[in-house]
């Protein structure tokens, strides 16, 4: 992306900043794996957002005055040790020409401290400020497994020294400016699902009884990084049989039997952005008549509630159509004789957000709007008789309507059977 995209995305957070604040975002660091490895490191994704920068150990700091917004990013300095044991680091003109930052305004981490205390809290003669701040925005974002948020612990010292500061969350701030996607956002998201079309077309073509489950993972991740990708977006669910009634299965590690359906959920990055396509076939090439009934009702679910999406309503719009439309298909199947009885067999929202994150940010007690990208993702999962079928498209909302961006990937009975019988 251009970086005059990173310095507009700055700019309209600056704008709602209180006055007499600042904000820190850091770009994170790769979590602890094993004994001498760490996991693949992974840029915190408001940080990206607002910077282009996949480095760790970034700091970003934001302000603004009467005059100007103020920006400034703290980097690790190059060595000759961290460029032969880690790889080169990124230099202040690198840094300034992807993220659009002054390159007088890039620093080293070794001078974070003195700059934070010289120049924006304690020295009124530098005037970068027009009053002293009394407001530190912090991203507070956290898991129900965290005990407090990353962000109070990196930036610990700074509140420690400071401690007259009051804490604000910036984290809603950004997950309200990330929920509509700019048209390079679009842009990458159909690349993404470009990428995982081709993954998903090679399994097909791989595809046949008594494999692994983790061969046909293994061959979608060959494929999209063959074509492009960095990666996979998730871990990858290829669940055979009874193993596709499990939500978020992802052992994959079991041998599919002639005559199973198999569920795929996967996605492939482009540029961070992920895609997120939910298919199922029949190992074998061919659909039974019972498969095909419980299917036909999962496809005609996902593209009437497809049709539903517009601006002006709520995604939980889309899921209590999707859920009744799904009742009412058990019912005739009877498999069900009331709607109450459906959450037995589907038990997961339609649709979420689409973006940096897979299950991206933003508010759903907003309406939808021209530019929200979301799933459709209709579902049953019948355990009894080892079946589990979901179809999931990602969807661009747009000024009259939508636009369904993985359109051309393979759904339809026939389309299947004739593509894997070739």
């Amino acid at each position: 992306m251009k970086k005059s995209i990173f310095i507009k995305r700055r700019k309209a957070l600056s704008k709602k900043l209180t006055d007499q604040s600042f904000v820190l975002f850091a770009s994170g660091q790769a979590k602890h794996k094993s004994l001498d490895q760490n996991f693949k490191y992974f840029p915190n994704r408001n940080f990206y957002f607002l910077t282009g920068l996949k480095r760790e150990n970034f700091i970003l700091l934001l302000a603004r005055n009467k005059l100007a917004n103020l920006e400034y990013i703290f980097i690790e300095e190059p060595s000759d040790f961290a460029a032969k044991w880690l790889g080169k680091r990124m230099t202040k003109a690198e840094v300034s020409e992807v993220s659009g930052i002054n390159e007088k305004h890039i620093h080293y981490l070794k001078d974070f401290d003195e700059f934070l205390g010289n120049k924006f809290l304690l020295d009124s003669r530098n005037l970068l400020l027009d009053k002293v701040p009394k407001y530190i925005y912090l991203d507070m974002f956290r898991t129900k497994y965290m005990k407090k948020p990353i962000s109070l612990e990196f930036f610990g010292k700074v509140l420690e020294n400071y401690p007259e500061l009051t804490i604000e969350d910036i984290n809603k701030i950004v997950s309200d400016i990330r929920r509509v996607k700019s048209i390079s956002e679009v842009e990458e998201i159909k690349k993404a699902i470009e990428y995982t079309k081709k993954g998903i077309y090679s399994i097909l073509d791989y595809a046949k009884p008594k494999i692994n489950e983790r061969e046909l993972e293994a061959t979608f991740e060959y494929n999209i990084k063959l074509a492009g990708s960095s990666g996979m977006a998730f871990d990858t669910i290829v669940a055979s049989g009874k193993n596709a009634t499990v939500l978020h299965y992802t052992e994959n590690d079991q041998i599919i039997n002639d005559n199973e359906l198999v569920l795929l959920d996967l996605g492939a990055y482009s540029n961070e952005y992920p895609g997120d396509i939910s298919r199922t076939f029949p190992i074998n090439g061919k659909f039974t008549k019972k498969q095909k009934q419980y299917y036909q009702m999962v496809l005609d679910v996902n593209k009437e509630t497809i049709k539903q999406v517009k601006p002006g309503i709520y995604v939980k719009e889309l899921n209590d159509f999707a859920k009744d439309k799904l009742a009412e298909g058990l019912i005739k199947l009877n498999i069900i004789k009331d709607k109450s009885e459906i959450s037995k067999y589907y038990y997961h929202g339609v649709s979420h957000y689409l973006g940096l994150d897979v299950h991206d940010v933003g508010t759903y007690s907003k309406k939808i709007e021209p530019g929200v990208v979301l799933t459709v993702e209709p579902g049953i999962y019948i355990e009894e008789e080892k079946i589990g079928i979901r179809i999931e498209d990602d969807i661009l909302v747009t000024e009259d309507g939508y636009e369904n961006l993985s359109k051309d990937i393979i759904k339809e009975i026939d389309d299947i059977e004739e593509y894997m019988n070739k």
